[in-house]
Order: structure tokens, then sequence, then C-alpha cells
């Protein structure tokens, strides 16, 4: 047998980032506290090379290597350059956080590049096994990074129950994974989709593995009533770990799902259609619910993913490209719409004071005018109200939802919306209506100020004109 070598040019990304991880490792142990910005521009560095990287290897026509383990095609290069762009995002907004809380660690940084390299093997995966091992180097280091602040009881709760719950999603998915390899005799997901076309939609074997898949992978999304990790982590966990969980691997998550899904187990779409279905059903309905309760703005936040992961289903479920590609444009916009959320917090926070409570929102307009509306976009996009990103999404998805015969279940969808948005609008009451109790002015720096800025913009710009990435969305899932 001839041994083939892999065609390892459409992987130098990955390459790159992991050798670059591995230098930033080692020059940190040399660096003093002091000096972490060395740290954090290389890691910056590393997020831009990486950028060109990919951007410059992209081609017409997909390509893979490591006997089709592994792919570069147009879904993977463009989702591989946002998760670099929400990464570098978190990078600036956590730098000044951190140092001020004299938690500016290389660790941060560097578990941070390595779940980038995670989320891109799981981007590129074209076989379960590759897409196994890049969900467990993502998630090794998500555990890690929400137990960096040892010292923070509720960091090291959180950190538990996300390794143990997280252990047992992995179990599931595994176990889910060797059904399917003993149902079609292959791990590739070209094969599998092949051997699940071929073979009876009544297999049990193959069921029972589908079961255990979208139950992992649900667990992965936070979509309920797989969610119960997801409100504690967001609220226990270091505010910029918070914000990193939250924004890059629901990229990395929704690649996964439509490898599996709807590039391995399409032939199975009926069975697996009717389980998105009861999974978006009731985390619409326990997401927009539960969060009318909560005075943590962290908790409440989680709450909202949990009903976006609803929506993102949506899209999903319909198995059609225009559905995947509402999909993807709905977790691209959730995750910008996120880093300007978890990114206010962290503005509005100083040393001694962790601005996670709704009621720290106070009288925001009278401190400063210009990040009140900011928030106020923000708050406005994840209840969808237009002309904000957030409404096209859920608009897109909904059309999805709509072409396929399920007028019901996108009505249900828009009255669910009007429900959460009473806990958005709150915030903008705060704001606006409310005296403030504490008239301190806002302590960022001004990187962290322009990036904030540009980003509110961003969430308002492209609810204006989102014909740019719809149409590169529905080009890249055509």
């Amino acid at each position: 047998m001839n041994f083939v070598f892999p065609n390892l040019v459409i992987a130098y990304p990955e390459i790159f980032v992991v050798c670059m991880a591995c230098l930033v490792l080692v020059v940190d142990l040399y660096l003093s506290d002091d000096s972490r910005i060395v740290t954090y521009l290389l890691s910056q560095a590393t997020l831009l090379g990486a950028a060109i990287l990919t951007v410059s290897l992209h081609g017409s026509a997909s390509e893979m290597t490591f006997n089709g383990m592994f792919i570069s095609d147009d879904m993977s290069d463009v989702l591989k350059v946002f998760i670099y762009l929400i990464t570098a995002v978190v990078f600036l907004y956590s730098r000044e956080y951190l140092y001020v809380r004299d938690q500016l660690k290389g660790e941060f940084f560097i578990l941070g590049l390595f779940a980038v390299t995670g989320m891109m093997v799981m981007v590129s995966a074209y076989s379960l096994l590759t897409l196994y091992l890049g969900l467990e180097l993502l998630s090794l280091c998500l555990y890690a990074m929400v137990a960096l602040h040892r010292d923070s009881i509720p960091a090291s709760e959180a950190a538990m129950k996300y390794f143990v719950l997280g252990a047992i999603a992995s179990g599931m998915l595994l176990y889910g994974m060797s059904m399917i390899y003993g149902a079609t005799g292959s791990l590739g997901i070209t094969e599998v989709g092949n051997a699940v076309r071929q073979s009876a939609s009544n297999d049990i074997v193959l069921l029972f593995g589908l079961t255990f898949v979208v139950v992992a992978l649900a667990f992965k999304l936070g979509a309920v009533p797989f969610h119960m990790w997801l409100p504690d982590v967001y609220h226990g966990a270091p505010t910029p770990v918070t914000l990193f969980i939250t924004a890059a691997p629901k990229v990395a998550a929704f690649a996964m799902v439509i490898r599996l899904l709807t590039d391995g187990l399409g032939g199975l779409h009926l069975q697996w259609q009717e389980m998105l279905i009861v999974l978006s059903v009731l985390s619409i309905t326990i997401g927009n619910v539960v969060a009318i309760a909560q005075t943590n703005i962290k908790r409440m936040l989680a709450y909202s993913t949990i009903s976006h992961v609803g929506f993102l289903l949506l899209g999903i479920l319909a198995g059609t490209p225009a559905g995947n590609a509402a999909s993807m444009f709905y977790v691209l916009a959730y995750a910008i719409m996120s880093l300007a959320a978890f990114g206010m917090i962290m503005l509005l926070s100083r040393t001694g004071f962790e601005a996670d409570q709704l009621e720290d929102f106070k009288g925001l307009n009278e401190r400063s005018p210009w990040f009140a509306f900011v928030m106020l976009v923000v708050m406005f996009s994840m209840a969808g109200v237009p002309p904000t990103v957030g409404f096209y999404a859920k608009l897109a998805v909904l059309q999805a939802v709509i072409d396929v015969g399920m007028v019901w279940l996108a009505v249900f969808a828009v009255l669910f919306s009007v429900v959460g948005a009473f806990y958005y609008l709150r915030v903008v009451k705060f704001m606006y209506f409310d005296r403030a109790d504490d008239d301190t002015p806002l302590a960022a720096n001004t990187d962290m100020r322009a990036a904030m800025s540009v980003n509110g913009l961003i969430v308002l710009a492209l609810g204006i004109y989102p014909s740019a990435l719809m149409t590169l969305c529905a080009a890249v899932m055509s």
C-alpha cells in the first residue's frame, strides 16, 4: 500500500495558528506582567496572518486532503474569516478589562488561539473523526478559560458544570457517531451521506445514531432541554470569557450542524426535522419567558441566546439551501450583536465594579448619550426591530420555514418574539427613563470606545443594507 502525502497547502491557516500559538506560549514565559501587551499583539498578529492565508489560498473549487477528512470550500473559508474577526474583537475588548483587574495573563490569549484552531478544524472537517477532534480541542480550551480566575467561586463552579455536562454531550456525540459508522461502514461525510440515502429510512441503528447526534448538537448549541449549563456558565465565567463563548463557537457549531445533518445525514431529513422543530419551539418559548425574570444582564443574555438558537434552528430544519443561508446569516448577525452587548457590559465595568446587573444601566443616556444609543441599537436588533440586522435575520429564517409550508411555526416564532421584546426594551427603559445611581465617567480606553462604536454601527448598517452579507451566505450555501 502506497502512502500518499497529504496536500498541506489548504491546511496552512491551521498549521500557522498552531505554530504561532506555541510561539506565543514560549514568549509569554519570559514576559513580565507589565509587558503582557506583547502577548496581545502577537495573538492579534496571528489572527491577521491566518486571515491573510485563508483569503489568499481560497480557490473557486472545493479541495480535500488527509484522505478526504479535511475540506477547503466556500463555507469553510468564509466562516474562518469571521471566526478570526470575532476573536480579534474579543481580544481587543478584553485587554483593558483584564489589565485593570490584574488578570491580563497570557493563558487567556493562548487558550483563545488553540480554541480558534479547534473551530477551524470543525469548520473544515469532512469526517466524523475530524469533527470530533476539532470539537474536543475547542471544548477543552473553553473549560480552562471559564476557570481562568481560580479565586472566583462562581467561575470554578461554572467551569465544573460546563466540564461535566460537556463531557456527557461529547460522549453522546461519540456514541451516535459510532452507530452511524456501524450502519454505514464509513467515517467520511460524503460516504456517510451516500450510504444514508441508499439505506432504508427506518434503519433502527441509523435512527438511534441520529438521535444521539442531535442531542449532542443541542447540548453544544444550548437548545432546550439541554440548556442547563448555559446560564450558569455565562453568569459565572469572567465577562471576556463569556463574550468569547457566546460569539465565535456558535459559528463553528453552525458549521458542525451543516456538516453532520445536511451533508452527512441529509437522507434522514424528515426524521431530524421533527427533532429540530421540538428543540426550536422549546428554545424559543423557554428562552424568552425565563429571560423576563432575570435581573442579571449576563443571565438575561444567556436565556436570550437560547431563544436565538431556536431561531437559528428554524432555517436549518427547513432543509433548503435558502434556509441554510438564512441560518448562516443569522449566526453571523447574532455573533456581531453579542460582541456589542457583552462589550457594553465591559465598557461600563471598572475596577471593583461589574456592570452585570440590569440596574447598572440606569441613566446611561445621562452619562454617555452615544453609548446609550449603541446599546439601544443592539437591544432593538436582538428584539428584531427594524431597521437593524436582527430584524432581517429573523425575517430570513421565518421566510425559510414559510417556504416549506410551516406557517404555524413562523407565527409561533413571531408571537414569542413579541414576548421577548419586553426584556430587551426594559434595558432601554433603564438607560433613558431612570436616573443614574452612579455618575462616574466611563473609564474605557480609546480603542475600546472606537471598536464599540463601529460594532454598533455595523449592527445598524447590516440591517439597512443586508443584501451584501445575505448574497454571500446564499452563494456559500448554494
